[in-house]
């Protein structure tokens, strides 16, 4: 319906009730009288002024099949202003006032408005109701955007869902009804209330709730055979940028990761605007994302260096999109760390202020079968990129690590710890900072086991799984790169800063989390468990308590204590690598690495002596 054909239809709706409500009035009061010149005056009177109270109101181009008490309110102040104005003008014209007739008038007149208002509402909210069978919807969160979508979603017509409860916490909003719907239960009843009202779909609708909250309350939507999805994050609402129905699912990400850590603006600032910036692996989960973060700060000149020329060239393109508004320049570099010449002409020609070392092997199993590939990119790898560093005077130099080069049971987890004794011998020698960040699995990156579960349930299952009691720490790439950055701007040199990974995560739990939110049951994908792999441990650790400073340097951001640095051995290690093989090389590096720990515990123990 157009503006002007709904605008005629509301006017001579109204004049109708105007004229409807006066005769009805006048009936009540003198049923045997016959009209006179007042009462046609009033009429004259009432309908001019209706008019142009609503059309001052703007009333008549109000979307009533939205309206709520706001418009309402309104309503009864136009209606009110009428009727003052017209009892004015009779008083004017004939000297007296009927009152009794525009009081009764007044009431039958805000019962007709309002009722035809309603009426409206509810006739154009059958016509947009959507035939065929809906999917019936159990909305979480019976507060402001929980309200919100209810009626989005009762007032969609190209919707599929169809609001039929809500579930809620607070006690004062039980046995309630909130826009129609019933308040039917808390969080604890989403199954119960789920199996009694044949929920089909579960919309989580708490757009500031924590994970722990959020955790709690999808492991209760996962026991029921509903589809569950959830609102938008409350930033993207209040921006507008997405609708409040316009629904995600929910990741393991959401989940797992904990609450985001505010980093350090100034300090951060401090030493990346308008500086240098090199990252080796820059194509990796990890380095792409320490690219994306590094830009926010406006650095001068941001150096993607790695192996991979498809990656490198996807992130330079991504950055370049995204920053074309900045003056940041983006240069690539294809090198290998194993090559020290090339390294050096890197480092030496973009003399950059600050490296983030994130190239390296990391996948556990085929390192163990590799080990010689692991000891060159690694160890030899990041010893060139640490002495090119040196050269060229860079400031800050951080190496990312790995919870497993603590006690490690892997050639990965072994050069990993190797390659932290490296950073901390060139900090003694150099006037670089060096310095090594250590946290564990991060949740998305290649090779990492939720990609690994997703292919496993498209192609039907089952899911893998090594041990039912095999657990790990995990993190977001997001964080676990924020987090990096931040520990650069920590570094005074010579630190293994260790990242808080929160609670490990049992694997199995984690398979059962990702069937069902892929929407299938864990019987239907099923579980196998293959036996544990070469290298790997049931459980991983960051340190040993007695080998962590027991205070944070920063929320979630702990400092090693000074290990012992058998550089020398790494030295010999290095002479007799040519010569070795994979037996040898394997043997010699979990020695070396494990003999490292065990000086740690040894001086400790004297110390403490």
């Amino acid at each position: 319906m157009t503006y002007r054909s709904r605008l005629s239809l509301l006017v001579l709706l109204d004049s109708g009730i105007v004229i409807t409500a006066l005769a009805v009035s006048r009936w009540l009061l003198e049923p045997n009288s016959a009209a006179g010149t007042s009462f046609y005056f009033l009429t004259g009177a009432l309908l001019v002024l209706h008019h142009v109270s609503f059309f001052y109101f703007k009333l008549y181009k109000k979307a009533w099949e939205y309206a709520s008490v706001g418009e309402l309110v309104i309503m009864a102040k136009a209606v009110g202003v009428s009727f003052l104005l017209t009892a004015i003008a009779q008083a004017v014209a004939y000297g007296t006032l009927q009152l009794k007739w525009l009081a009764v008038a007044w009431m039958i007149h805000i019962l007709l408005i309002g009722g035809s208002r309603l009426g409206w509402r509810m006739i154009r909210g059958g016509f947009n109701k959507q035939n065929g069978k809906r999917k019936r919807t159990l909305i979480v969160g019976a507060g402001s955007a929980g309200t919100m979508l209810a009626r989005q979603l009762m007032n969609n017509p190209d919707t599929e869902l169809h609001p039929v409860a809500f579930v809620d916490d607070d006690a004062k909003k039980q046995m309630l009804d909130i826009m129609g719907l019933p308040v039917a239960g808390n969080i604890g009843d989403i199954v119960s209330v789920a199996k009694k009202l044949e929920i089909d779909y579960i919309v989580l609708a708490i757009p500031s709730m924590n994970k722990k909250e959020l955790y709690h309350i999808y492991t209760e939507c996962a026991k029921t055979s509903a589809k569950t999805q959830m609102i938008p994050m409350l930033e993207d609402l209040a921006t507008g940028r997405i609708s409040v129905t316009q629904f995600r699912d929910v990741q393991v990400e959401d989940l797992l990761g904990r609450e985001q850590v505010e980093l350090d603006i100034e300090s951060i600032s401090e030493y990346v605007t308008q500086k240098v910036v090199l990252v080796t692996g820059a194509g990796g989960s990890i380095g792409s994302e320490v690219c994306r973060q590094i830009s926010r700060f406006l650095p001068e000149k941001l150096v993607l260096l790695g192996h991979g020329e498809n990656s490198i060239y996807a992130i330079e393109m991504e950055l370049k999109e995204s920053f074309k508004d900045t003056n940041i320049k983006f240069f690539t570099e294809i090198a290998d760390l194993q090559d020290a010449d090339k390294m050096m002409a890197v480092m030496l020609a973009h003399r950059p202020h600050v490296v983030y070392h994130a190239a390296a092997h990391k996948h556990v199993p085929l390192m163990e079968r590799n080990p010689e590939e692991a000891f060159k990119n690694n160890v030899l790898g990041t010893l060139n990129a640490a002495k090119a560093a040196s050269k060229s005077r860079v400031e800050t130099f951080v190496m990312i690590s790995t919870d497993k080069a603590v006690n490690p049971t892997s050639v990965m987890g072994s050069t990993k710890r190797v390659a932290e004794m490296i950073i901390q011998h060139m900090d003694r020698i150099s006037h670089t900072k060096f310095v090594a960040v250590r946290f564990g699995n991060v949740l998305g990156s290649r090779g990492s086991v939720i990609p690994l579960f997703k292919k496993q349930i498209t192609k039907g299952g089952p899911v893998t799984v090594t041990h039912p009691d095999m657990v790990r720490y995990f993190m977001t790439i997001p964080e676990a790169s924020r987090l990096v950055i931040q520990a650069g701007a920590l570094a005074k040199g010579g630190e293994v800063f260790v990242l808080d990974m929160g609670e490990p995560v049992n694997i199995t739990q984690l398979a059962k989390n990702v069937i069902r939110m892929s929407g299938y049951t864990v019987e239907e994908i099923g579980i196998e468990y293959t036996g544990i792999r070469p290298g790997e441990k049931l459980f991983e650790e960051m340190l040993k308590d007695d080998e962590v400073m027991e205070q944070q340097v920063y929320p979630k951001i702990y400092i090693g204590k000074a290990s012992a640095i058998l550089y020398e051995e790494i030295e010999g290690l290095i002479a007799d690598f040519p010569a070795m093989n994979q037996i040898e090389l394997r043997a010699r590096l979990l020695e070396m690495a494990n003999h490292a720990m065990a000086d740690v515990k040894q001086k400790l123990a004297t110390v403490s002596g």
